[in-house]
């Protein structure tokens, strides 16, 4: 069927037309860009302090502009986790229950379409509108950086940023997800705006807060040994990663700094005869592999419950 007919890809033009349009993005394209470009100016003015003798990212020159700072501001990585999580939330919050309070949700439904259709396409003209816009600050950032560095990034280098640009768009779908499953869960706009900031509240500021006080409370004692540490270390680390924004930072830091050899404690036996060198892009995506699988999950899981709580809910017109 061709795309100009068909009532999905109509439905995906209206949504990224509405985002687009909307106040609201333009508000939170602004204030990313602005940020992202502060991160940029702070990369930009400390790169040659940041490459030292002996430093095994040293040749990655391009890949410190995403994760170098001198403390004023943060990274642009650091960015990204921070303020992707507000985009994904406001770009799907009202999503669904906006519909149904202004009446057009069961008018749209009452024409001849899938009713799947609906909120495939709102998640599909949201995620189109995030990947574009991770997509053009990447390549700002690369081209900024060419012009200022004036050397071009390697093959690898770009493929590195690929990667992360990738991740990125996955960790802020998984937002979008969970701020549409709220939408249709909540009548209210500002309700589901409220939960799903007060879940990010609590993965950024509160659960660190819980699981300091956990370690603290079943932390060895002096007398512990080396393996009794590491594990008990492990395990607090594993505690970490089921928070969405410890999964993509330790995803991203791997890719964007190619000398990660380890996310978790290791052993002097580990340790021996090891050489700090950077590793193949291959060999990074299999260090991560496992918070990469975890994140894409997450967002898939999100995903599912929003669809099923959505061909489940009862739709009357008003």
């Amino acid at each position: 069927m061709n795309d100009n007919r068909n009532p999905f890809w109509v439905i995906v033009r209206k949504e990224v037309t509405d985002h687009v349009k909307s106040w609201r993005f333009i508000i939170l394209i602004v204030i990313i860009a602005l940020t992202c470009m502060g991160s940029l100016y702070t990369a930009l003015t400390n790169i040659g302090a940041a490459i030292k003798p002996n430093d095994p990212d040293g040749s990655f020159l391009f890949l410190k502009l995403f994760t170098v700072s001198d403390g004023s501001l943060p990274s642009f990585v650091i960015f990204i986790s921070f303020l992707g999580p507000l985009l994904g939330i406001a770009l799907g919050f009202d999503a669904i229950n906006s519909e149904q309070n202004k009446g057009t949700l069961s008018r749209i439904l009452s024409q001849p379409i899938h009713r799947d259709y609906l909120i495939n396409a709102k998640f599909i003209g949201a995620l189109i509108v995030i990947g574009v816009m991770l997509f053009a600050l990447g390549f700002l950032v690369m081209g900024f950086g060419l012009i200022a560095i004036g050397i071009p990034p390697t093959a690898e280098e770009f493929t590195r940023i690929i990667f992360f640009i990738i991740v990125s768009i996955f960790y802020v779908a998984f937002w979008l997800n969970l701020s549409i499953f709220f939408s249709i869960k909540f009548k209210q706009a500002a309700t589901s705006a409220l939960a799903c900031i007060a879940v990010w509240l609590f993965f950024s500021v509160f659960y660190n807060m819980i699981i300091n006080l956990i370690g603290k409370a079943i932390s060895p004692s002096e007398m512990a040994s080396t393996y009794q540490i590491i594990s008990y270390q492990r395990f607090m680390l594993n505690l970490l990663r089921f928070a969405p924004g410890m999964l993509f930072n330790e995803a991203t830091t791997t890719l964007l700094m190619p000398s990660v050899r380890s996310l978790g404690p290791l052993t002097m036996e580990q340790v021996h005869g090891a050489i700090p060198s950077p590793l193949p892009l291959g060999q990074s995506l299999m260090v991560v592999w496992p918070q990469l699988t975890g994140l894409i999950a997450i967002t898939v899981i999100c995903f599912a419950l929003s669809y099923a709580s959505f061909m489940r809910k009862e739709i009357r017109s008003r």
